[in-house]
């Protein structure tokens, strides 16, 4: 079986990612440096669970702490690496983008380094729908101009895009980049509006509401999109082999960018009408404007994603939504 290095790990799709590996039988060195962002007991009661299996080996530290992941490549020699370790959150970069600096362009760097020095066999890295910023043409394809980022947090994570990029060109290191689009489920990130939705309905609190419930988001379920990584870290890219005009393949690196969604958007009200019916409560609701640095809409053209995995996401929000909250009651709600 494999080693692989998964920096995020005690994150929602850090956490995932590492069950998954780790039931598949392979060995997962897992790095996290459960910053406040939000409650870090949430991100340790998920370390709970994964280093149960002997198989899993945390190393508490920042990503971008020089020399720590080229220590990581150096001892461990992963043959696959799981790059979800970031600062997220659209809004948060707006109040403290040196957050997104040290962790998403340093600490991106340093993976790269230790990368570079160490090769792995396939590197895949998170990005983000938002980079798609000010785009209007929908579904948002991979092979689309993204030059008009909306937020700090959507620059330096297109920005990592374009580092990673340099290193797959000057050293052959295949590179395939994830596009997330609003991923959510259980164990999820309390900052997540279906999260924060759930837990003020319960409380009889009101919910505020940007852009007067017209948002659409191509809602996609954490089952759907590890099973999409999954599938995509056995197809590396190669230089000269494009699975069709629609490929995002550079032309002169194994570099390729990956849409990841379930590419049928739903509108805010319908997120919070299935989150009322899972919890038989009716939210008190707060419609306001929109807030700097959202944008109004995302959809995923997941064409490439079928191409090269055969696979499409298939978990609705009428799936997605009663799972949470049936595990938000267990946890949070107990």
């Amino acid at each position: 079986m494999t080693t692989v290095l998964i920096t995020g790990a005690a994150g929602f799709i850090g956490y995932h990612l590492s069950k998954r590996w780790l039931d598949q039988g392979h060995t997962v060195i897992g790095v996290d440096s459960f910053s406040d962002y939000y409650d870090p007991s949430l991100k340790r009661d998920r370390v709970t669970m994964l280093t149960a299996n002997p198989a899993f080996h945390l190393v508490e530290d920042k990503i971008e702490t020089p020399g720590t992941l080229d220590a990581i490549f150096k001892t461990h020699k992963p043959s696959h690496v799981m790059h979800l370790a970031a600062q997220a959150g659209v809004r948060h970069s707006i109040e403290a983008p040196r957050d997104y600096v040290d962790a998403n362009l340093i600490g991106t760097y340093e993976l790269l380094e230790a990368a570079r020095a160490t090769p792995p066999q396939h590197m895949l890295l998170a990005s983000t729908s938002s980079a798609y910023g000010a785009n209007t043409k929908m579904p948002y394809a991979e092979t689309d101009k993204t030059d008009a980022q909306m937020s700090f947090y959507a620059a330096t994570k297109k920005a990592t895009e374009a580092m990673a990029h340099s290193y797959a060109h000057l050293y052959d290191l295949p590179v395939t980049m994830f596009r997330f689009f609003t991923v959510y489920g259980p164990w999820g990130r309390p900052d997540m509006a279906y999260y924060k939705f759930t837990k003020a309905i319960l409380a009889d609190q009101v919910i505020d509401i940007y852009n007067h419930g017209r948002m659409k988001r191509d809602f996609t379920h954490i089952d759907d999109l590890v099973e999409a990584v999954r599938r995509l870290s056995e197809t590396p890219p190669q230089t000269g082999h494009p699975a069709g005009d629609f490929d995002s393949l550079s032309p002169v690196a194994p570099f390729r960018i990956v849409n990841i969604g379930k590419s049928q958007p739903d509108e805010l009200g319908v997120l919070i009408a299935e989150i009322e019916q899972s919890l038989g409560k009716t939210a008190v609701k707060n419609m306001m404007d929109m807030q700097p640095g959202d944008v109004p809409a995302t959809w995923s053209d997941t064409r490439l994603l079928e191409a090269l995995t055969g696979f499409k996401a298939s978990v609705g929000l009428d799936q997605g939504i009663p799972a949470f909250v049936e595990w938000y009651k267990k946890y949070v709600d107990a």
